[in-house]
């Protein structure tokens, strides 16, 4: 697959949904559903990075599929919640970057 927006993403994501998926989960299920594929990539992370041991479980989990896991359901939330991920990243962006232009450059603790 070549690179991809945001925009496509979500477009893409409504159409598997569509074709597949028959309807998206209301907005709870997904975010419960957010919510355990969020504490997968933690798991993974705690492994790799960390000092907790593998499980036989864990040992074919893939981290970039975990986190993509994690892309998809906050997708189909944008789409159900009527959110543009493009719109709201580059707002968020911006909003990050007024405030804490300075704040990490003089953090002392960098």
């Amino acid at each position: 697959m070549e690179e991809m927006t945001l925009k496509e993403a979500q477009r893409l994501v409504d159409h598997w949904i569509k074709t597949y998926g028959v309807r998206y989960f209301n907005e709870l299920t997904n975010m419960a559903i957010l919510t355990e594929e969020v504490g997968e990539v933690a798991r993974l992370i705690a492994r790799i990075y960390g000092e907790q041991s593998f499980k036989e479980s864990d040992k074919d989990k893939d981290l970039g599929d975990e986190m993509a896991d994690v892309l998809w359901v906050l997708i189909c939330l944008a789409n159900q919640t009527g959110v543009d991920l493009t719109d709201a990243f580059r707002k968020n962006m911006e909003k990050k970057t007024r405030r804490d232009k300075e704040r990490h450059i003089n953090n002392q603790k960098l």
